[in-house]
């Protein structure tokens, strides 16, 4: 964080086939060690994969797997007197689209599979039908925060 300047935010250009930022973002966050063109590789193809199963537009399944898998609000840790309490704070608008895509990705890489276009295509499909372990993670983290609510007068 710089002392005195604001920091500005990279704008990151749409996705060259879909012309879809969401989707650019999701690739970026797919890549490995630099390798973009890869990571596209992958997410193409696991979109025709979804396009041949499901006979739906693959960008609507996308949307409406990230809508499903994006959280509203998560704990975080508050040291009070010597004691930390778990506190539900809700989140930003842009740290829950970062979650919905960390997720998805982390449980695709985790799915047992042939090939990880396979596997993608397999955890958006789940996940746009409200299935699977990226939608287990967001209830997960829902129930651990209406669990905690209770501290939630100790919010920042």
């Amino acid at each position: 964080m710089p002392r005195r300047a604001r920091v500005t935010r990279r704008v990151i250009l749409p996705d060259p086939i879909y012309a879809n930022v969401g989707l650019a973002k999701f690739v970026n966050c797919m890549m490995l060690k630099g390798k973009k063109s890869i990571a596209e590789g992958i997410v193409y193809d696991a979109f025709e994969k979804i396009r041949r199963s499901s006979r739906k537009e693959p960008l609507d399944v996308f949307d409406q797997a990230i809508r499903n898998v994006t959280p509203v609000i998560e704990v975080k840790p508050k040291r009070v007197g010597g004691a930390t309490y778990q506190v539900p704070v809700e989140i930003r608008h842009d740290r829950r689209q970062a979650l919905a895509r960390r997720w998805i990705i982390r449980y695709a890489r985790a799915r047992g599979g042939k090939s990880m276009a396979d596997k993608l295509a397999a955890e958006l499909m789940d996940a746009a039908n409200g299935v699977g372990a990226s939608i287990k993670r967001k209830e997960d983290t829902h129930k651990m925060a209406e669990s905690n609510k209770a501290f939630s007068h100790f919010r920042y």
